[in-house]
């Protein structure tokens, strides 16, 4: 008898999971949250030593309450060195960092890492998506590794 997993356990195997550094409200609603902007931090799972922070409207009111609400595609990020920079194996040229569903359904914010190895910088690059139509909106961050420590690639 074959063993299924459901998608969505396999899925929180290899989730990168978000430490909330802080949020500031923006608007009132009287009733349910207040709408706001939250700035999060995610550990690169690939590079130890370097940490992301991104920030990004959250929707409140009834249907942010809920969970039903659409959040905005507008995000920021910042990318820092955060201890000694090490890699536990070899990197993708462009690879995929973290996903967070964003609406009920069909939006995502995405943080896609890429190798700049003619500088031995990683770049990382925030953006969201719909199933249908993406948002060109994005926000980009590079962070220089020492020449002495060369990013090694697949």
């Amino acid at each position: 008898m074959k063993r299924i997993i459901p998608l969505g356990l396999l899925a929180c195997a290899f989730t990168v999971h978000a430490q909330r550094i802080g949020e500031v409200d923006t608007v009132f609603k009287f009733i349910g949250p207040d709408h706001k902007i939250v700035v999060d931090a995610y550990d690169d799972p690939g590079v130890k030593g370097v940490t992301c922070y991104v920030s990004r409207a959250k929707t409140g009111g009834i249907k942010g309450g809920l969970g039903l609400a659409e959040d905005k595609a507008e995000a920021s990020i910042a990318c820092r060195q955060t201890g000694p920079i090490s890699f536990p194996k070899p990197l993708e040229r462009t690879d995929e960092m973290f996903n967070e569903r964003i609406s009920l359904v069909f939006k995502r914010l995405r943080v896609v890492r890429m190798v700049d190895a003619t500088r031995n910088t990683l770049v990382y690059l925030t953006y969201s998506d719909r199933v249908i139509e993406g948002s060109p909106q994005n926000s980009v961050t590079a962070v220089p590794v020492d020449r002495g420590t060369p990013i090694p690639l697949r």
